[in-house]
């Protein structure tokens, strides 16, 4: 049975996240670079919107039977498509987030101020449209009961 009330608690800080980075990046780019304080709480604030997106995920194939899917990151992206939980533009875009989200924990030290602030300016609204579409996922399937 999907647990609405962790969906819901994880697409809240989801969108909480997603209005901390654009207060942070709201300042002009050379501002955004000369402030590392600034660039770490904005890198951090967008690892965890991503943690929340693969857990949400993950929960949902999880419980549709799809563990398989759920495994890693990418296979989530994928399986959420593949079940149209999200669509087919968004599963992919959730597949270059997966990669993006291991590149921040695995390989730290090549992310850059300069791309982190061009994805936070550039990118948010598809952590957005993963809210929105998440959402109406769950309104459906807790008409059609969903498992």
């Amino acid at each position: 049975m999907l647990n609405i009330t962790l969906i819901e608690e994880r697409l809240a800080l989801i969108v909480e996240y997603l209005l901390e980075i654009s207060l942070l990046c709201e300042v002009p780019r050379d501002s955004f670079l000369a402030d590392k304080t600034r660039v770490a709480a904005c890198e951090s604030y967008l690892r965890r919107c991503l943690e929340a997106v693969f857990d949400v995920g993950r929960h949902i194939l999880a419980k549709a039977g799809h563990v398989d899917l759920a495994a890693e990151y990418k296979g989530i992206a994928k399986g959420l498509g593949e079940l149209r939980i999200v669509d087919s533009d968004l599963s992919g875009k959730l597949i270059e987030m997966a990669g993006y989200r291991n590149r921040m924990v695995h390989l730290y030290h090549q992310v850059t101020p300069e791309e982190l602030y061009e994805i936070c300016r550039k990118d948010l609204g598809d952590l957005g449209r993963f809210v929105e579409q998440i959402r109406l996922f769950v309104r459906r399937a807790s008409q059609a009961g969903f498992p």
